[in-house]
């Protein structure tokens, strides 16, 4: 059995202890909780991969405290350093050449010659980073291609017993996964719609991302077609329910069931995805939802909708 602890200096110190010796520890994240490790110790990534039954061709983020700390790891284009210097600490992982200095290791990169780094907005998060004072690797702590957990307790239904500690942050606010932009090559490319809206980078840039297609492979975690899944059949842009459906909702409706944001809200959609999800996957077996506008936060919202409705 895994204890659960109040994410406290002691805690945190017990944490970073398991880190040191190639363990592994659940932390809150504005995003969704992470599993940590040491993302310069080859066995403790083993480790992280087995547990979650992670594919070891999806690569991993690696989560810094500073950005000291990610320019070691990196070699950082001008634009790149100032979308950084922007956006983080949050919910933006950046992709580039992996510097001479770096010191995650090739499993965690899945022998990639590039690096996804982000430094999360957490306190608490940013607090284990700095006090084990180097990287750490913290893809989501379930099991993978499972839904994400956005609370301490999902973690330990998919995690039990595999994992040295889970610290508890409370709920997740913002309950959606960073946004993952490339800059490897001659623009940067939107590998991943996430917490950060697409246009608000696009701004600040004073252009157009690119849009990575299915012919580039995976060169970062998030790009698997089916993902963060229930049990359950899923079936999106729903004018209703039919019978035997759960029904997650959005907006103002009469069906009952679970909805998202009463009010409409997508950064209150994004935040209860997840958690729903799980709810509804624990009591029915096909789950209808309703259609989110594709704007703003809902490109994200929508994108993970599909990669859960996705079956191979």
């Amino acid at each position: 059995m895994t204890a659960i602890a109040p994410i406290s200096s002691g805690p945190i110190d017990l944490a970073i202890s398991f880190l040191r010796k190639g363990g592994l520890v659940a932390m809150p994240t504005e995003t969704v909780y992470g599993l940590a490790c040491d993302a310069a110790n080859p066995d403790a990534v083993t480790r992280l991969y087995t547990a979650k039954g992670r594919p070891r061709f999806n690569p991993l983020i690696a989560h810094v405290a500073s950005l000291d700390m990610a320019q070691k790891e990196a070699v950082f284009s001008e634009a790149a350093l100032a979308l950084a210097s922007a956006f983080w600490p949050g919910p933006l992982t950046i992709v580039l050449p992996v510097a001479p200095t770096g010191t995650v290791c090739d499993l965690a990169r899945s022998g990639l010659e590039t690096i996804a780094l982000r430094m999360p907005a957490h306190p608490g998060a940013r607090q284990l980073i700095s006090g084990f004072g180097r990287p750490v690797v913290a893809p989501s702590a379930n099991r993978s291609g499972h839904i994400s957990p956005t609370r301490a307790d999902h973690v330990k239904a998919d995690l039990d017993g595999k994992l040295d500690l889970i610290l508890d942050g409370g709920p997740c606010k913002q309950g959606i996964e960073s946004t993952i932009v490339s800059f490897v090559g001659d623009r940067p490319v939107l590998l991943r719609a996430g917490a950060v809206e697409t246009s608000a980078l696009e701004a600040f840039l004073g252009a157009p991302l690119a849009r990575a297609g299915e012919e580039d492979g995976i060169t970062a975690p998030g790009q698997l077609k089916s993902h963060y899944a229930p049990n359950a059949r899923m079936r999106l842009d729903a004018d209703a329910p039919e019978e035997g459906e759960a029904w997650l909702g959005f907006g103002s409706d009469t069906h009952g069931g679970a909805n998202l944001s009463p009010e409409g809200s997508l950064s209150e959609a994004a935040a209860n995805l997840f958690a729903m999800l799980r709810q509804l996957d624990a009591v029915a077996d096909r789950i209808a939802v309703a259609r989110i506008p594709n704007e703003g936060l809902g490109e994200a919202i929508n994108d993970r909708l599909a990669r859960a409705a996705h079956r191979d």
